[in-house]
């Protein structure tokens, strides 16, 4: 049997959780264990109430309290988790659970230890959404791939599934944006046994909450050159 821990970081997500919740609960995977794990990032609104409410859809809770960041809140989960895999599930569901199946199926199938969910490979469908967010994609999957000869699509999906004991939470010295790339650049340097998949996205606007903004490229660049600089 193997076990997946699901890292659900929330902030004032008291619209989604519960869905999200429900929406794990339900996936049934021949020989998977689900662990889910919920960080309650130091919500203002009534995230904490609806958790309270239905305990019976996850495993554990960590509340933080203040709000510290979606990357010390996977910090936080990665600390206790449990699994012999780990994915990071957005409350928002701009990613569906729905999709565990496809990204579990490279690691059920090959031994794969790390998996990517990418938006860019033939999904079934996808929300349209901002340009510049596309193309501020590519530039950093391109420099991504340049610096470490890979071939990957689409390195800032949401999905990211890898093997747990590939990274330990203590080396992590990033907590915003530019984390996803620091998870990607170690595991990347410790195995070769490594897959992309075709996931649907369902995008938010910035009326609906999206946060990420062209800026936030910066930082995830420069993570990118530091991390293959600093590899032997």
């Amino acid at each position: 049997m193997l076990k997946l821990s699901v890292l659900i970081p929330a902030f004032n997500e008291e619209k989604t959780i519960e869905k999200v919740l429900r929406t794990i609960a339900a996936q049934s995977i021949s020989g998977v264990q689900i662990e889910t794990i919920v960080i309650n990032d130091g919500s203002a609104d009534r995230t904490q109430q609806v958790l309270e409410a239905y305990p019976e859809l996850y495993s554990r809770v960590v509340r933080l309290g203040e709000n510290a960041g979606k990357g010390r809140a996977i910090i936080a989960g990665l600390s206790i988790a449990s699994g012999d895999y780990v994915l990071v599930q957005d409350a928002d569901l701009e990613y569906s659970p729905n999709e565990y199946r496809t990204l579990l199926k490279p690691v059920l199938d090959f031994d794969a230890e790390l998996v990517i969910g990418s938006r860019f490979l033939a999904p079934t469908w996808t929300r349209v959404n901002y340009f510049w967010h596309k193309v501020g994609n590519r530039i950093i999957t391109w420099s991504f791939n340049i610096l470490n000869n890979s071939t990957f699509t689409d390195i800032y999906s949401g999905y990211i599934l890898f093997k747990r004991d590939l990274l330990s939470p203590d080396e992590l010295k990033c907590f915003r944006w530019d984390q996803q790339a620091e998870i990607l650049s170690k595991i990347y340097a410790r195995t070769d046994c490594i897959y992309e998949v075709a996931i649907n996205y369902n995008g938010r606007t910035y009326d609906e909450g999206k946060k990420i903004r062209a800026h936030h490229a910066i930082s995830v660049l420069w993570t990118i050159l530091c991390e293959r600089l600093m590899r032997p």
